[in-house]
């Protein structure tokens, strides 16, 4: 298992702020963007794309941080950066993929190993005994006969484009005790929702002494998107406008899952106002979909020209 530096993969140093992470992130996410970017390698850009979510997803979570950071405090020597000695003795208990000795390797997720060790939820049982459901028979040297085999789950990275219109993925599967990978198309259904789990019945732990196979559990988790927050099916969107345009009103071309979109700004708007677009968020139940809020920010200037003071200072003087 490779080591991930999460601070090189976003191109920030470990004292970066929470700002300055969110502003890397959002330059290489759209420049990376499976539906945006202008690369001709398509699937090289939307590796890339998965591997910045990676370290987005950790940097950008305070609680994920700190876990990454006690790695190593020194990890970072001799201006070479290498991963700390022992590191993979900070994995979780029961994750890196290993139950009852068996070690569970994917690909096409979107997440990688080291994620799915330290972070993640390869692996571990998704509910029940990890020693197998007691269905039938009596028990024998403290397994049961026909005992079913144990659920497996891992993460599975949706971005907000499948979740709209569904989309067919093929995500691999590899025990350790056997050298053959498992193949396994999957149907990501348009609606999906976060922490939605789809389940591939019967390719879990194997059975103890003729029981049922368990079932393998992909649980869904959103790509972070450089536009919009996620607020249940509601889209967010942090939109900033010139102070004349907050002041004198006009329009605003905003992103949308879709496209752009025109909003009309009246004169006086505020900072952090809300503006509603109906029907532009997630589907949710029933057909419908949530809203996208854009929400205003005042772009002030951080300098301006001497002869720019003199119309503000006119401003001021008026009032």
């Amino acid at each position: 298992m490779q080591f991930k530096d999460y601070y090189e993969t976003l191109g920030v140093p470990k004292t970066a702020a929470e700002a300055e992470i969110k502003k890397a992130f959002r330059k290489l996410a759209r420049q990376h963007h499976p539906d945006v970017n202008k690369e001709r390698d398509k699937k090289s850009a939307e590796a890339k794309f998965k591997e910045i979510n990676e370290a987005y997803e950790v940097l950008s979570d305070p609680e994920k941080r700190r876990k990454y950071d006690t790695l190593g405090a020194d990890w970072e020597r001799g201006g070479s950066r290498q991963a700390p000695p022992n590191w993979q003795d900070f994995a979780q208990p029961g994750a890196g993929g290993k139950q009852g000795g068996v070690e569970y390797h994917f690909g096409g997720t979107g997440f990688s190993d080291f994620f799915e060790t330290f972070f993640g939820g390869r692996g571990r049982p998704a509910g029940g005994s990890p020693f197998g459901e007691f269905e039938s028979g009596e028990e024998m040297g403290g397994f049961a006969a026909g005992a079913r085999g144990h659920d497996v789950e891992a993460d599975i990275m949706v971005t907000l484009d499948e979740a709209i219109s569904g989309s067919k993925r093929q995500v691999s599967l590899r025990r350790s005790d056997t050298s053959k990978a498992e193949t396994y198309n999957i149907r990501i259904p348009a609606g999906v929702h976060e922490g939605q789990r789809i389940r591939l019945a019967g390719q879990g732990k194997a059975a103890v002494r003729g029981g049922k196979a368990g079932d393998l559990y992909l649980r869904v988790r959103f790509a972070q998107h450089p536009d919009f927050r996620v607020e249940g099916h509601d889209l967010i969107h942090d939109h900033e406008l010139k102070p004349w345009i907050a002041v004198l009103g006009g329009e605003a071309r905003v992103p949308t899952l879709e496209g752009s979109a025109k909003l009309k700004i009246p004169a006086g708007t505020q900072n952090g106002q809300r503006f509603r677009l109906k029907q532009r968020g997630l589907p949710q139940a029933g057909g419908s979909r949530g809203d996208l809020y854009v929400v205003i920010g005042v772009d002030v200037p951080e300098s301006i020209t001497a002869e720019q003071r003199k119309l503000w200072e006119t401003l001021a003087e008026l009032g």
